[in-house]
């Protein structure tokens, strides 16, 4: 894989962290602002990126990039992830993967026009802790209630009520709790139970943003209460019961650094598989065998569910009333 980078915000960073430890990845060139010009400089000298330009055009005409990762703000995803894929490149675009379902859906009929692949990076589905999961779960007999949470209090949030709104916190930007927090709850269990058959979704709103809520999805056998929230801290617990079990941990679905697999009448038994890894690790190991294998089913499946998660989120948006301005962007 020939990887083009656009963005250089902490995405970025936090990427180039561990990049180098998949060799199968060639860092050709880096896209960003010319006011990031002198980060670009840098990272070229510090990570052997051959090119560097403050015009993602000229990234995309670069013919030795087969495939451009995109982490820039969450209103860009969209625009950017479709001039990539119709430039002919293949893309790893960053959570949340758009700003609404149309969007992604479109995304994946260009995807399949030009016979091209598009990855989500959601690092939480291909942590080796969410596999073991899913693997146990049918031991934990008829599932009868999910309990999602992942609540920080945001180091943001404090310039966010001093009017200094920042992209987290920005509707403008496709911000909110429920793009930045909770659409790791929303994949966590869209991969287990597949698409809910409804959504709902309670906001604590302010400056036209969610800055903490609650989401409901609705299943055929069972109900799940998702919580994100910016605006206030507390323990964790995340909890999936059935009638003869259950799964827990005080790990976010961001990180998942462990959990602990309980049958009733039994101790828990706890498992930690991530082997101190790198939490975005996983997944790229993941897009790298099937970009390998050229597995265009896999990419596909993965696709759907990446699908799935934005059909919640437009539902949940929709109860709320919030709008995005990208919305409209096709």
């Amino acid at each position: 894989m020939k990887l083009g980078i656009v963005g250089a915000g902490l995405i970025v960073r936090t990427l180039l962290e561990f990049i180098h430890e998949l060799p199968e990845i060639e860092l050709v060139a880096i896209s960003g602002l010319p006011v990031d010009e002198p980060t670009l400089i840098r990272w070229k000298e510090e990570h052997g990126f051959r090119y560097t330009y403050l015009d993602y055009s000229e990234l995309l005409a670069n013919e030795e990039v087969d495939t451009i990762y995109i982490g820039v703000n969450n209103h860009l995803h969209y625009r950017f992830a479709k001039q990539a894929l119709l430039a002919g490149k293949h893309v790893i675009l960053e959570k949340p993967f758009t700003s609404n379902y149309r969007q992604a859906c479109r995304l994946k009929e260009i995807a399949e026009e030009k016979g091209l692949m598009i990855f989500e990076a959601i690092s939480t589905v291909h942590n080796p802790n969410f596999v073991k999961i899913e693997e146990l779960l049918p031991t934990l007999g008829d599932i009868k209630v999910v309990s999602l949470n992942y609540t920080q209090y945001s180091s943001r949030y404090d310039a966010f009520m001093e009017g200094n709104i920042l992209p987290a916190f920005n509707y403008k930007m496709s911000g909110g709790a429920l793009m930045d927090l909770n659409i790791y709850n929303i994949h966590f269990i869209t991969e287990l139970f597949g698409a809910p058959k409804d959504v709902h979704y309670i906001a604590n709103m302010e400056k036209g943003v969610d800055t903490s809520g609650i989401l409901t999805m609705e299943y055929d056998t069972f109900k799940a209460v998702l919580i994100g929230a910016k605006d206030c801290g507390a323990p964790l617990l995340n909890c999936v019961q059935g009638n003869k079990g259950c799964i827990y941990t005080s790990s976010p679905m961001f990180t998942l650094t462990h959990f602990e697999y309980q049958l009733n009448k039994t101790e828990p038994v706890h498992y930690d598989l991530t082997n101190n890894a790198h939490r975005m690790k996983h997944e790229f190991i993941d897009f790298l065998k099937i970009f390998n294998e050229k597995d265009l089913t896999a990419n596909r499946k993965a696709l759907q569910h990446s699908l799935d998660v934005m059909a919640v989120v437009t539902k949940a948006r929709q109860d709320i009333n919030l709008v995005f301005p990208d919305d409209e962007n096709l």
